[in-house]
This record gives structure tokens, C-alpha cells and sequence, in this order.
């Protein structure tokens, strides 16, 4: 029984951060550019990624 009185509190403020981080990130935009990620795998871009190597 003794365990609840510490894990009740624990599991309280652990929520609350989880809780006030989210805000944060809503508040700091980490949410804005909902399909710009999704859609930037699709742009085909004329450059090669790798360098062949020519020894």
C-alpha cells in the first residue's frame, strides 16, 4: 500500500511533463508542415546522391 502513495505522485508528474512537452511542441511548431515531409520523398532530384568513384 505504501507503494502507491510514491507511485501515484510519480505517474502524475511524469503525465503533467508529457503533457506540458507536447504543448511545447505544438507551441514551437514541430507540428506545422504536415504534408511537406510527405511529399518531399516524391520530387525527383537531377543531382546523383554519390559520386561514382573514377581511380
Amino acid at each position: 500500500m505504501i507503494a502507491l502513495f510514491w507511485l501515484i505522485p510519480i505517474a502524475l508528474i511524469l503525465g503533467l511533463l508529457g503533457l506540458v512537452a507536447f504543448f511545447w511542441s505544438v507551441k514551437s511548431g514541430q507540428f506545422d508542415d504536415e504534408t511537406g515531409n510527405a511529399l518531399r520523398i516524391l520530387i525527383d532530384e537531377d543531382e546523383p546522391l554519390f559520386e561514382d568513384a573514377k581511380d
